[in-house]
């Protein structure tokens, strides 16, 4: 059964080190001026984690819709089998100007 893309929006999010973690692992999250804040997780495909093939910093296009996981605490989720689209620094300023509602 093919998924509801309904529910997915377009998002650009990066790559970080969590310094609130002992681990010091690499997260994703949203770049600010979107619907969503950047304080929310993005559970993703591991590749977009991946050092070695995207320094720390690397952008992404990613479909995401938010959830929370039978009552936990909300998150954006990106299937993993998407394809993976890295975007300039200049590319996202242009996709955030470009997005005119409010935050969700």
């Amino acid at each position: 059964m093919p998924r509801d893309t309904s529910a997915y929006r377009q998002v650009i999010v990066e790559s970080f080190i969590a310094s609130a973690t002992r681990s010091g692992a690499v997260r994703v999250r949203p770049i600010p001026g979107q619907p969503f804040s950047t304080t929310l997780s993005v559970a993703c495909s591991r590749r977009l984690k991946d050092t070695g093939r995207y320094p720390l910093g690397t952008k992404f296009l990613l479909m995401v819709k938010m959830t929370d996981r039978l009552g936990g605490i909300p998150f954006l989720y990106a299937y993993h089998g998407d394809q993976v689209v890295d975007v300039t620094d200049r590319d996202a300023r242009i996709f955030v100007s470009e997005f005119k509602r409010g935050r969700i």
